[in-house]
């Protein structure tokens, strides 16, 4: 009896069981079989050096460690994981309302996991998704943790790295120029006249994407010869009562004041205005202030913030259908730019002469 050819299959796909098992993962590895189990289900209590030992001596025997990721093999699991940073903010809440709606579509359920900005946190979720055997992840931005690309590339499962974009970027992202949207919104706020300029932003350890707005609004002024007080920087939470501490410990110091606040985001500027009114300060005549996200309380504050928006929804479905191209075989698939739109509103203008 002939046999038929075997069909092709997509990369996730091609991983099987065989008659690996986990003392074979073991004794490649030379290692307990306890210790095996505790690089995936609880990788911080092992060195780097056995968990690399361990990934190898899996990938070599084409063994994923839990029945549902073996089954693989023959079938698919229809699951998607996703990490975000935090639970907090809206901007990634609606990202993963947006894949979702995307993935539920295709038959896929969604798993969850929040790393509250802790990178170690992230590659213990991931770990924690694969051994359940997710067919694709999706991400928040390039600063990982060491070794999570290449723990989801040895396992071979696709990823995009989301609400971040760079063009030389090694991964596939599905995001905004952050650098970009921020030398806008600077460019704005000196086009009106500001030279005087104070930044109340989140904090850029391990957040590329802060890393990435700083450096352009510093790039952006340095090119007219300007640059920031370092008494006028406040970086911190992403809360309203950080932006309202920050503008009072800015106006308190001695020399001249901004006339202009940026700030990382919507909450942030709310803050801002509020302790503003509070200080009796004019806004915009004596303090220009700007926000990021465009918020639903955006609008509605008085003054009005002027903010840059980003379709986070769009995000997440494009993410999606590209995770799913991905799934279905495609190679070379680039990433896709989403464009920043900036609202100039009443909280914004030319400044008051001294």
């Amino acid at each position: 009896m002939s046999r038929s050819a075997p069909a092709q299959t997509s990369p996730r796909s091609r991983r099987t069981s065989g008659r690996s098992v986990l003392v074979d993962v073991a004794k490649r590895a030379g290692v307990s079989t306890a210790t095996v189990s505790r690089v995936y289900n609880d990788p911080g209590k092992v060195s780097a050096d056995v968990q690399a030992r361990v990934r190898e001596a899996a990938l070599a025997l084409n063994w994923i460690p839990n029945a549902a990721g073996r089954a693989l093999a023959s079938t698919r699991t229809h699951i998607a994981g996703a990490i975000i940073p935090t639970l907090d903010d809206q901007v990634f809440a609606s990202e993963v309302t947006g894949m979702q709606a995307v993935f539920a579509e295709q038959g896929y359920t969604v798993f969850l996991g929040c790393s509250n900005y802790n990178l170690q946190q992230a590659y213990i979720q991931v770990s924690a998704m694969l051994t359940r055997g997710v067919e694709a992840v999706l991400l928040v931005g390039e600063s990982q943790p060491p070794g999570l690309f290449e723990l989801l590339e040895q396992n071979r499962v696709p990823y995009v790295v989301t609400y971040a974009y760079r063009k030389d970027s090694p991964h596939c992202c599905v995001g905004f120029d952050n650098r970009a949207a921020f030398r806008r919104l600077t460019t704005h706020l000196l086009d009106s006249g500001h030279r005087d300029f104070a930044i109340v932003m989140q904090s850029p350890d391990g957040n590329d994407r802060v890393q990435a707005r700083l450096l352009g609004i510093h790039e952006t002024l340095a090119e007219q010869g300007l640059a920031v007080r370092p008494a006028h920087v406040r970086i911190g939470p992403a809360t309203i009562d950080f932006g309202r501490a920050s503008l009072r410990e800015i106006m308190e110091q001695t020399g001249p004041r901004p006339t202009a606040i940026i700030c990382g985001n919507d909450h942030l500027a709310t803050g801002v205005l509020l302790e503003a009114q509070s200080l009796g300060i004019e806004v915009p005549g004596e303090l220009s202030v700007t926000g990021f996200d465009d918020i639903a309380l955006s609008h509605q504050l008085k003054p009005s913030l002027t903010t840059m928006r980003v379709d986070t929804a769009e995000i997440g479905r494009l993410a999606a259908h590209t995770m799913l191209r991905m799934l279905a075989g495609e190679t070379d698939i680039g990433g896709t730019e989403i464009e920043p739109v900036l609202f100039v509103r009443e909280s914004s203008g030319a400044p008051q002469a001294r």
